[in-house]
């Protein structure tokens, strides 16, 4: 990803979380589930300026409740705690209570102010947290040898396949920026973020205000434009911290190079989101809906999220069945303004439907291509300059028997 010939993004294939100057975070097993690491952490040097995004659903669990509560009152986050296995979600005030015990103790274990100290948490809904079992994985957040992302990345995930992460370099101010995230996410899936958690780390100096602004826009086009299937969570956050130990001069829209942090911003937040939709619980393909020339940007996200939902588009994917049908019916569903005459799909470079009628194209070649783990579909509207992307994956036998037992 390049803006100009001297400003350009370093993309870091190895770095994670802890690859920003002045994080460290870890994992432990506590019990929370049978034999994987369910606890995680991880911890800033220095207060770090923070921002978060939140679900939509109307039953916001306790810890999302409380991380919420708390980064309104400071602005600052130092240390994260998350468990796995269970969601802390529709637990009434006991369920609230055990999350405000978890955000003290681990406070106090690192040394940290309580309002600086955000709680997450994902796993069963309706269930209270076994807290003799949360207070285990705190009483471990100090032991060296359960430090490293890799464990704190795999502590977080449910039914997840595999962990999560990306990292970008940049240079602001004649200082090496480096932004990275870890995230989980394989199910409950939709276009307003999901049962996904996505926790980003930078040692940039940036204004609150301005990293808030630059969050949100960022999740519209990354966290929000994927699905998986159609349900959204009751516990989906998003946090960022700026520890700001690089030494910057401090970033906001003013600054000459915030451009560039937005891009590298957006940059960790698309490939998370794209590994979320990769993940998506019995999954064996990822989908990318590419749509242009919509009447408005708006438009287009939307016509882009209504084919990544369809169940039968997305079953077609698994049966490499290249039926465009179904994704010319999607299109015309999504309440967006459209001119049937002038629509176009194809299947990655195979042209399928030009001006609303079809084409033809050869049906092994279709399939051939729908075969592939990475699918695209290119929509084009001839309506305007709006475009979107959206991610989401195909829809399998396997995603009906993860869900048809995640309790048991």
């Amino acid at each position: 990803m390049t803006l100009t010939k001297e400003k350009q993004i370093k993309i870091l294939k190895e770095g994670d979380i802890t690859t920003p100057k002045g994080f460290e975070a870890g994992g432990v097993h506590t019990g929370l589930r049978k034999t994987k690491l369910d606890f995680g952490w991880i911890h800033s040097e220095v207060p770090a300026t923070a921002a978060g995004v939140y679900t939509l659903n109307a039953f916001k669990a306790a810890p999302l409740k409380v991380t919420k509560d708390s980064l309104k009152k400071t602005g600052k986050i130092q240390t994260i705690v998350v468990n796995s296995g269970n969601a802390n979600a529709v637990t009434g005030p006991q369920g609230y209570e055990n999350a405000l015990e978890i955000q003290a103790l681990a406070g106090k274990k690192k040394g940290v102010e309580i309002d600086h100290v955000a709680v997450a948490s994902t796993g069963v809904i309706g269930v209270q947290l076994p807290m003799d079992k949360l207070y285990k994985g705190i009483e471990a957040m100090t032991a060296e040898e359960n430090l490293s992302a890799a464990r704190f990345e795999s502590a977080i995930l449910t039914t997840d396949t595999v962990t999560k992460h990306a990292a970008a370099e940049l240079e602001i101010d004649g200082k090496k920026i480096t932004i990275a995230g870890a995230a989980k996410g394989s199910g409950m899936i939709a276009p307003n973020m999901a049962t996904m958690l996505s926790f980003i780390t930078t040692d940039a100096a940036v204004e609150q205000a301005s990293l808030e602004k630059a969050l949100r826009q960022t999740t519209d086009k990354s966290f929000n434009m994927i699905t998986v299937d159609g349900d959204c969570s009751t516990n989906d956050m998003v946090l960022v911290l700026a520890n700001g130990t690089q030494e910057n001069n401090i970033l906001n829209e003013n600054h000459p190079d915030w451009s560039l942090f937005e891009e590298g911003l957006s940059y960790v937040s698309q490939e998370l989101a794209k590994k979320i939709a990769k993940d998506g619980e019995g999954a064996t393909k990822l989908i990318e809906v590419k749509v242009t020339g919509a009447s408005s940007e708006l438009a287009a996200g939307e016509i882009a999220k209504t084919v990544i939902s369809s169940n039968l588009v997305k079953a077609a994917v698994y049966g490499a069945d290249p039926n465009w049908g179904r994704i010319v019916c999607a299109v015309g569903y999504s309440d967006q303004p459209i001119d049937v005459d002038k629509v176009s799909i194809a299947l990655g470079g195979i042209p399928v439907v030009e001006n609303g009628l079809p084409l033809d194209f050869s049906e092994n070649a279709g399939t051939a291509y729908l075969e592939k783990d990475i699918v695209t579909i290119h929509v084009h509207l001839q309506s305007g300059e709006g475009e979107a992307t959206a991610w989401g994956c195909d829809l399998t036998y396997d995603y009906v028997k993860i869900n048809a037992s995640y309790r048991t």
